[in-house]
């Protein structure tokens, strides 16, 4: 199990503390810090069953200067650009096994804990 993880979002805090709590194992990786490369980034979105858009974060200031919300959507394009820009990602991400689940609430992060 990892945790893609921002400490300094509320989400995330509450995802990773949902995890400690649950006594479940996994790796933390703060990804402001290290940064998925395109391949993670476009496997990780398989897994969640997601396109790059659907978990862009587009209100961010840079997301506003990239003009995200009219890019077309081409999907080696915006991995490159989140890859580029990680605090596009949307956080948190709880990779396990084969699949992988945005955990912004309570049952994301159940839905995460039954898919180990």
């Amino acid at each position: 199990m990892e945790l893609w993880h921002n400490p300094r979002c509320s989400k995330s805090r509450a995802a990773k503390a949902a995890l400690d709590e649950a006594g479940v194992e996994y790796t933390e990786r703060r990804y402001l810090d290290e940064p998925p490369t395109a391949d993670e980034l476009d496997a990780v979105l398989k897994r969640i069953g997601a396109e790059p858009w659907d978990v862009a974060r587009l209100n961010e200031p840079v997301a506003k200067e990239l003009g995200l919300r009219n890019l077309e959507h081409d999907r080696s394009r915006w991995i490159e650009i989140m890859v580029a820009n990680p605090v596009l990602i949307q956080r948190p991400i709880v990779l396990t096994g084969e699949t992988a689940v945005v955990a912004r609430d309570d049952a994301s992060v159940r839905k995460a804990l039954d898919g180990r």
